[in-house]
């Protein structure tokens, strides 16, 4: 399946009906007197929440969405239907914004989660509405008032615990394979994920947590440069960052201490919260010999820096250091899931909610 994350669209809630003008006439009563009844309300566009949907491919190819009007009242005291509601699914984690102004109207993070988007007209009176002491005939109703019409952008942010960033053909995938169920492509070239990957990581058999491996990024992805920009918004909702680099990555002026500033540069440029996320840094690829001669010169400059990172040397490939590298990820995870810092203690058994 496609993997879309953000569509505009244009939602229009249906119109409340008119009121009627009519009559009662009957046999026998001669001043009947009005009879006209009330138009039905308009229809609401209605946002559901469904965790089945894991996109919001549907849209792209549909962008304008109506609800059904209101019925006119009729005669004989007899007032319109309603319009039925239109509901649009859509996936966890959706933020509505106001396409014109930018303005955020709604973060859809809740399964099953109902929120109106657009109202529906409310339907106008019928002249038997009207009938006072003074004016028993009135020849006149209420006509109904129109639905609200609004032009949305729809955003997907994915609703993982761990997100894991790096440069392109750090090992995300690789990563993401050994410890979940998740299978994405995997090659021995840059940019082969395209779309985010998620998986769910039993850790120790008692807990569990998701992870979002995120296309790589580059140097300039904040600006638009390779395919990193369009989906930093996914490492928006990631309480721990999974930072993988290659010690050994191929190319002019590529260093591990390098990659690692520029990566953690990207974060702050996009937002200033993403750079303060707790990270794990993952160096990958200790299976070859030119990476671990790069891990130890990494691990050498980072031990000069005041605030230093929690570095783990690993394997997906051996799996060498994953289970270090999750109990890492643990520590920070609950910690921060518990409302403290986190802390370099060693992991004792998970606490289960009452």
């Amino acid at each position: 399946m496609k993997f879309v994350d953000e569509v505009e669209i244009r939602v229009k809630a249906g119109d409340g009906g008119d009121g009627a003008v009519a009559w009662r006439r009957e046999k026998f009563i001669p001043r009947g007197g009005p009879a006209g009844g009330d138009g039905g309300n308009g229809g609401d566009v209605i946002l559901v929440v469904d965790p089945q949907l894991s996109t919001l491919l549907d849209y792209r190819y549909v962008r304008e969405h109506r609800a059904k009007s209101g019925e006119a009242g009729r005669g004989s005291d007899q007032n319109g239907h309603n319009g039925p509601h239109l509901e649009l699914r859509v996936p966890p984690g959706t933020v509505v914004r106001d396409a014109g102004t930018g303005e955020t109207i709604a973060d859809l993070s809740e399964h099953g989660l109902h929120y109106v988007i657009a109202k529906g007209g409310r339907g106008g009176l019928g002249n038997m509405n009207f009938a006072t002491s003074t004016n028993q005939a009135p020849w006149f109703s209420e006509k109904g008032t129109l639905g609200e019409e609004k032009q949305l952008v729809l955003e997907l942010k994915l609703l993982a615990d761990v997100g894991i960033i790096g440069y392109p053909n750090a090992g995300k995938s690789t990563l993401i394979s050994r410890i979940s169920r998740a299978r994405p492509r995997i090659a021995d070239y840059p940019f082969t994920t395209l779309t985010p990957n998620l998986g769910v990581v039993s850790y120790r058999g008692e807990r569990s947590f998701v992870v979002a491996d995120i296309p790589g990024l580059i140097e300039g992805a904040h600006a638009g440069a390779g395919l990193g920009h369009q989906f930093l918004r996914h490492v928006e909702r990631c309480r721990v960052l999974i930072h993988v680099i290659d010690p050994a990555a191929p190319g002019e002026g590529r260093e591990a201490k390098a990659d690692y500033a520029a990566i953690n540069k990207e974060l702050a440029l996009y937002s200033p919260e993403l750079a303060n996320k707790p990270q794990v840094v993952a160096l990958s690829k200790m299976d070859l010999p030119e990476a671990r001669d790069g891990a130890t010169s990494f691990v050498k400059a980072m031990a000069r820096r005041k605030k230093k990172p929690e570095i783990v040397s690993i394997s997906a490939v051996t799996g060498e250091g994953v289970d270090a590298l999750l109990d890492a990820v643990a520590r920070v995870l609950y910690a921060t899931e518990a409302g403290r810092q986190p802390g370099r203690k060693k992991l004792g058994k998970p606490r289960t909610k009452a």
